[in-house]
């Protein structure tokens, strides 16, 4: 029989034939994978920071999250208290509570520094014990910031409402004369009495162991010396206190008058309104406020945050001290 041959298989229309080689049908072995040298890194010396080299905002951003920045400004902030408090204390007088503060900021700063050397040792009770701190400190910075508002709302006073009666309270004299603090309320009386020509002033305040006459002598020889009728000024030499002011004086009134006033003007520094009106109304009468502007800044500035303590001392003693 004649063998039959089988046509060969037509290629797609398109497609190439694939070309038949001599390792068709075989597998090829597997490749070996041939290991990577490996590429050694070099390794990154950390630049070193200098104090002038403009730091990026990274680093900037990594200081202040990590409390660098902090650290090193209460560091950098204990210097120039430093340097206050020996001003105050050599060359300026009258300006021991700013230095108490500056004292006290010292030693805040001093706290949270120690802290931070502490925490890598001692970490969680450091971490407790400056929370704590922390508490108060934002506690009494809040009743401190209540107590100034308080203070400086009362410091404008009402002076142009009139009165029948005003209260000049004393303040330091000097061998010299009037300390600025009486040279102002004694100006501002001088003023009022010129406002309100009827109204008749009691110059109040004692004699100190350092001052050379009463405060309340040399409130009436300055008053005259500024063009006020002597008549229309009372005398009360006795009081050392603010509490003593407000008795004497409603006592002095009283004996000339034979009435008790209701209502009295109360002329002090600006600083000090807030608690002359706390004594006025803890004496049961009614205080008109007329604030005497404290010329000098630097002193407005001491008294406004001693008299904070004032306050205090006020409210949690009763306010019978010597002021």
């Amino acid at each position: 029989m004649a063998k039959t041959t089988s046509a060969p298989k037509k290629a797609a229309p398109g497609k190439k034939p694939a070309k038949k080689t001599a390792s068709a049908g075989k597998k090829s072995p597997p490749r070996k994978s041939v290991p990577k040298k490996s590429v050694a890194k070099k390794k990154t010396v950390p630049e070193k920071r200098s104090i002038f080299r403009k730091r990026t905002i990274a680093e900037r951003t990594v200081d202040w999250k990590t409390g660098k920045t902090f650290h090193l400004l209460r560091w950098l902030a204990i210097p120039p208290l430093l340097l206050l408090i020996i001003f105050f204390t050599f060359f300026m007088a009258g300006y021991s509570f700013t230095v108490l503060v500056c004292w006290c900021l010292i030693g805040i700063c001093l706290f949270y520094n120690l802290a931070d050397i502490l925490q890598k040792k001692y970490p969680k009770p450091t971490k407790v014990v400056r929370r704590i701190f922390t508490v108060l400190l934002c506690l009494g910075l809040l009743i401190v910031g209540i107590t100034e508002i308080l203070i400086i709302e009362a410091s404008f006073g009402d002076p142009k409402e009139t009165v029948d009666y005003l209260l000049v309270l004393g303040a330091k004299v000097r061998p010299d004369g009037p300390s600025v603090s009486l040279m102002d309320r004694i100006k501002a009386a001088r003023d009022y009495l010129n406002a309100h020509p009827d109204v008749i002033a009691i110059v109040s305040g004692g004699q100190g162991p350092d001052e050379p006459m009463t405060e309340a002598k040399c409130m009436y020889d300055q008053l005259v010396a500024l063009g006020i009728d002597p008549a229309r000024i009372w005398m009360e030499d006795k009081a050392t206190s603010t509490w003593e002011n407000m008795q004497f004086s409603l006592n002095l009134i009283e004996e000339k008058t034979g009435v008790r006033p209701e209502k009295l003007g109360i002329l002090s520094s600006e600083y000090h309104m807030f608690r002359a009106q706390l004594f006025a109304e803890k004496c049961g009468i009614e205080s008109v406020g007329v604030p005497a502007h404290t010329s000098r800044l630097s002193q407005m500035i001491n008294h406004f945050m001693r008299e904070v303590a004032g306050v205090w001392h006020y409210i949690l003693l009763g306010g019978r001290y010597h002021d």
